[in-house]
């Protein structure tokens, strides 16, 4: 396999995904300026972090007046999910110079991963497709890269003829939601749902959206431990 054709697999493989992407694209950019956001940093945003949940967290905190050190913590913790995907693929990718190991690091998201890893893991060790693996994965995050810079720039365009205060707040949850529950794999991960759920609810009054980032380590830890206790 070429790298034409791998990076065409790539392509065409996250395309559909790209069809409930591009939704959640265009709502960022209307959060976006609704939260105060210049247009500029807004689209920058979509360029720069690249990471649609942890945008729409950006933005909402952004738009409470969060501080900065809390706003970086809180994205990062959102993030963390990435570096599992990085172990994933690292086997297939040790081969690679350091180039193509932080443009693909940088293209790796849910969906490109998503796209991707069943052609990754069907082929063999020893095929030209596997050695084409970077390719695959580059077309599929350069997909996704592409759809979601568009979606932003149209929620933008959206946004910006739209009169302040709306009220989009409902975006973020619904966001998180549809993201969320279908991960919910396991009973350690229903347990992480459950009691980050519970601890936010009891929390929401603290300022800065802080009970946010107390009940993502608390998700944590709960479905950490249970995960130990059923090894």
């Amino acid at each position: 396999m070429s790298r034409r054709d791998s990076f065409g697999l790539g392509l065409r493989s996250v395309m559909p995904i790209l069809l409930g992407v591009a939704p959640f694209g265009v709502l960022y950019g209307v959060v976006a300026l609704q939260s105060g956001i210049p247009v500029l940093a807004a689209m920058a945003m979509s360029s720069i972090v690249f990471a649609g949940s942890a945008q729409f967290l950006l933005a909402q905190l952004v738009g409470a007046g969060a501080p900065l050190l809390l706003t970086a913590g809180a994205v990062g913790l959102v993030n963390l999910r990435h570096a599992l995907y990085s172990a994933s693929v690292a086997p297939m990718l040790a081969h690679l110079p350091r180039r193509w190991k932080v443009l693909l690091a940088y293209l790796l998201t849910d969906e490109a991963y998503a796209a991707a890893i069943p052609h990754l893991m069907a082929a063999r060790p020893d095929s030209a497709q596997s050695a084409q693996a970077h390719w695959i994965l580059f077309g599929s995050g350069f997909g996704l890269w592409a759809g979601w810079q568009l979606a932003t720039l149209a929620g933008v365009l959206i946004g910006a003829q739209l009169p302040a205060g709306i009220g989009l707040d409902f975006a973020l949850p619904l966001t998180f939601i549809a993201i969320v529950v279908p991960m919910i794999a396991s009973r350690a991960l229903l347990l992480a749902a459950l009691t980050a759920g519970a601890v936010a609810v009891a929390l929401a009054a603290l300022p800065y959206k802080l009970g946010l980032f107390v009940a993502a380590l608390a998700g944590l830890a709960a479905g950490a431990l249970l995960s130990r206790r059923m090894q």
